[in-house]
Order: C-alpha cells, then structure tokens, then sequence
C-alpha cells in the first residue's frame, strides 16, 4: 500500500491480485503538501493529477516533472520505486494512482495476437504515454473525470467491485489509446479541433459558445464551428448536449442523487427541458430509468 503524509482522505479505494487504486486528497491547504508514492516492480501506473502545480521527483530519476490540473501519466515501471510529489505553497495535493501488474495488461492486450496489440504494449512499456506533445502531459477529457468519480463512488463490494472496476480501467486504456492516437497521426500544428473539444470537454455542464470558444483561442466564432464540425461531424451543442446525457445517465444509474440536482449539475436549469432532452435522447424518462 502506498504511504501516505499530512492527509486524511487517501489510502487504498481498492485492491485485488492485480490492480490497486489509491487516493490522496489532502483535507487543508495554507502550506506546502508532500506525498510519496510507490510503484511496484514490473507495474503500469496510471497517474491523475487532481490539483494544480504538482511537481514529481522520482528516487531513481534525477529530472523533476511539474504538472498541470487534469494531466495525467501512464508509466511502466520494471522495478519497484518511490516517487516524491508537492505541490506550491498553500495548494491542495490530490491525485489518483491507479497501479496494474504487467502480466494483467499482457493478458489484456494480448500481443502475440496481431502487430496492433504488440505496439500498443511496446508504446506502453517504453512509456510513450508520458509525453504525447512537446514533452507536454496529455490532459483528461471529462470522461475520464466520469469514470474515476464513478471507481471512487461505487459502493459494492467483492466480486461485483472487481469487475466494475477492471470494465472501467479498460474503458480508461481505451480513451488514452485514442487519445494518443489522435495526437500523432495529425500534424502538431493543427490541434484547433482538438483544442475545441477540449473547451467543450470542460464546459459541458453549460452552453459555452462558439463565440466564446473563438476568443479563447483567438479565431473566428465560424471558423470554430466549421473546423470542429469537419473533424468530429457533429456541432459542438449536439457534442456537448451528448456528453450531458450520457454524464446524467451514468449519475441516475449508479447515484442516489435525487434528479433534480442531477439536472442541475448537467446544466439543465428546468427540471422539465432535461426530461424533454433525456427521453429524447434514451426513449425513457430519467424516473423510469431509476425504477428499473
């Protein structure tokens, strides 16, 4: 189990013969926060970093890293090693380990299959993950963000627990694999869908515009609908309005949050267009979703 300093909500959220998920999160800020953390021999470490200016020293590596708010990493470790993170003064440490033993993701990908399977495991052992872009972390996108509340808000226990858990670590794989797919098979300097869906992905519980998107990144609000459209065929309120859906689905399946607040946190001021816009989308009413 990892060790942790100077905090009262972490430890271990779960653990089986192959996957152990820890927590840090720390309940204070008003001076520096340190943690360390253990990597286990022939492991994969995914790493969400929770709060913003974290910085990382690892034992056996004389380079420090700094990170950003919603980074993340996915690091190969062939032998056992302590990593050292902080964050500025009187910010708030919290990240998210979720370590896997290589034989699982052997088994998982199985290489020996075909020549996809074999460079997706050679990507991941040579830590091709870290750094997607000019040695810059690759950031979560909001599903991401649903499926880690939903391995840290999931109440069962035993069997039931390790197989949510394992299905949500694949889904986990499967978006960073995209993800890193997306980054290099287009040109570096031709990110502005990319960057669009990123500023829809963290504003989806409201109507951002394409107006607003536009003098974000400084282009224009039509050039912001056309650029997104040709790479994503779809507008960015459909996009959005189907990341809402599919994050309010999530919440009345798996959450005792009554709907109303679930409405509200999706970005639906009225109770009643989300129930329009739900049953539209999913030919069942959120209630009724409930029941069953």
């Amino acid at each position: 189990m990892c060790r942790m300093r100077n905090s009262s909500k972490n430890g271990l959220v779960f653990r089986s013969e192959d996957i152990k998920i820890v927590m840090q999160e720390d309940s204070y800020s008003g001076r520096s926060s340190r943690s360390h953390m253990i990597e286990g021999k022939s492991s994969f470490n995914l790493l969400f970093l929770l709060s913003p200016h974290i910085h990382l020293a690892a034992h056996n590596c004389e380079r420090q890293f700094s990170f950003e708010k919603n980074q993340y990493i996915l690091h190969y470790s062939p032998e056992e090693q302590v990593a050292e993170l902080w964050t500025d003064s009187k910010e708030i440490l919290q990240y998210l380990q979720i370590q896997i033993n290589y034989q699982y993701i052997f088994n998982l990908i199985n290489p020996e299959e075909n020549l996809e399977s074999a460079d997706i495991l050679e990507n991941m052992i040579h830590n091709n993950f870290i750094f997607l872009y000019n040695q810059t972390p690759p950031t979560m996108t909001v599903e991401m963000h649903m499926i880690l509340k939903e391995i840290m808000t999931y109440s069962r226990k035993g069997v039931l627990q390790k197989l949510f858990v394992e299905a949500e670590i694949i889904k986990l794989l499967i978006l960073i694999f995209e993800q890193f797919n997306e980054k290099n098979t287009s040109h570096p300097t031709d990110r502005t869908p990319e960057i669009i869906r990123q500023l829809v992905d963290e504003n989806y519980h409201r109507n951002i515009s394409a107006e607003e998107i536009g003098k974000q990144i400084g282009i224009n609000q039509n050039t912001v609908r056309k650029e997104f459209k040709a790479q994503y065929q779809t507008t960015i309120s459909e996009y959005a309005s189907e990341l809402r859906m599919l994050k309010a689905k999530k919440m009345i399946i798996n959450s005792d949050i009554m709907i109303k607040e679930i409405a509200i946190e999706c970005g639906y001021e009225y109770l009643q267009n989300f129930t329009r816009a739900f049953k539209k989308k999913f030919g069942i009413s959120p209630d009724q979703l409930r029941r069953q």
